[in-house]
């Protein structure tokens, strides 16, 4: 099984926390289009004809797209890759997009589930992460996409905000479960170098992210996902069960994936590569030179299996160590049984059915942990 990752590198404004590769301007999305069809035939054998699972687009924004650019990117791909095994299309969208009309042009698309950007249910969080939409847009949105017949919906939540008191965080939470939404993505405010919010913190234009109050949030994650009965089967990612993503799911289970368009990643089972970042750079290599401008890197064993580790550990599924054994030998598996032992003396990891599951405490230092039990 495999999946195809399509990076619409568009968005109407930018939000001030973000960090992926996109433009405000369309000038050249007719040119990105007209590149992404093309490169999806360049990239036709690097799956080696595995069955298509999945497909996924991401941005930027998706939802700018109309249906008619988005089911021509789909007959593409019927007519390239064998997709008799799809079970799952899903469309990143900004709650302001889905409206009514374009709702009902979705509906003769292969799209079968949406990820909407909510964030937050809070007009003050919005505002702060200079999101295009508000609250009520929010909740309108999930209520139409539901409305319209698609069940099948994930919306992102973010903590951390400065602002963002626990009460107002137990309030985004419970609007998931009073939408009947199955599954969510939570994640904490991050600042990453380079973007608007790092400028205005450094500046002091905006209040800086306290660290305290995004682990106490995180902790409030885990006890409500719990009492409303979801599975925290990801460190960023909730179901019911049932709904797990099957897309990121495969990513962390290691199966391969291929990305199309600029910025885009893919993984064959031995190598990653990512294409140039570059709108422009982009659409010239593939229109004008026929050709993909991308970098890659061929994983080592061992580099091979401390990706293994560090994706495996975030899942509720743990790190399988008989996995290991049989893919890696008997001395990288008791490396990482050795260097465990600190992390279950202190509650932090334990062993269930041969598989190392982080507990509760534990997924507060998954990245930690997971570092620690990297092999040499």
């Amino acid at each position: 099984m495999a999946g195809i990752y399509i990076h619409i590198p568009f968005c109407k404004q930018a939000c001030t926390y973000c960090n992926f590769h996109f433009s405000t301007t369309l000038n050249l999305k007719d040119d990105v289009l007209k590149a992404i069809m093309h490169e999806l035939e360049i990239q036709k054998n690097y799956l080696q004809f595995a069955p298509i699972e999945t497909i996924y687009f991401g941005g930027g924004t998706p939802s700018i797209l109309s249906a008619d650019e988005i089911s021509r990117i789909f007959e593409h791909i019927y007519k390239l890759y064998p997709i008799d095994q799809l079970k799952e299309c899903t469309l990143e969208a900004n709650p302001d997009d889905l409206n009514p009309n374009y709702l009902k042009a979705l509906r003769s698309t292969p799209i079968n589930r949406f990820s909407i950007g909510t964030q937050s249910f809070r007009d003050a969080d919005l505002q702060y992460m200079n999101r295009a939409h508000n609250a009520q847009e929010a909740d309108y949105a999930i209520k139409a996409a539901q409305d319209a017949g698609f069940p099948n919906i994930t919306i992102d939540l973010i903590y951390g905000t400065p602002g963002l008191t626990d009460a107002d965080w137990k309030y985004n939470l419970a609007q998931v479960a009073a939408l009947q939404i199955p599954h969510f993505s939570s994640y904490a405010l991050t600042v990453e170098e380079g973007t608007a919010l790092a400028s205005n913190i450094k500046k002091k234009k905006t209040a800086p992210v306290d660290a305290e109050q995004s682990a106490g949030q995180f902790e409030i994650l885990m006890e409500q996902a719990e009492v409303m009965g979801y599975d925290h089967y990801e460190i960023s990612n909730l179901a019911k069960p049932g709904h797990h993503a099957v897309h990121n799911t495969n990513y962390w289970r290691g199966l391969p994936y291929l990305g199309i368009g600029p910025s885009a990643h893919s993984f064959d089972g031995k190598s990653r590569r990512w294409n140039i970042a570059n709108n422009a750079l982009y659409t010239k290599s593939i229109l004008l030179n026929n050709e993909l401008t991308y970098e890659e890197e061929k994983l080592t064993p061992t580099e091979h299996l401390n990706e293994y580790i560090m994706t495996s550990l975030r899942t509720m599924w743990g790190c399988d160590l008989q996995k290991i054994r049989n893919e890696w030998g008997d001395d990288y598996a008791k490396q990482v049984v050795e260097s465990s032992y600190e992390f279950r003396e202190r509650r932090w990891l334990t062993e269930q059915d041969n598989k190392l599951i982080l507990t509760p405490a534990g997924k507060l230092f998954a990245d930690r942990i997971a570092g620690e039990l990297f092999v040499d």
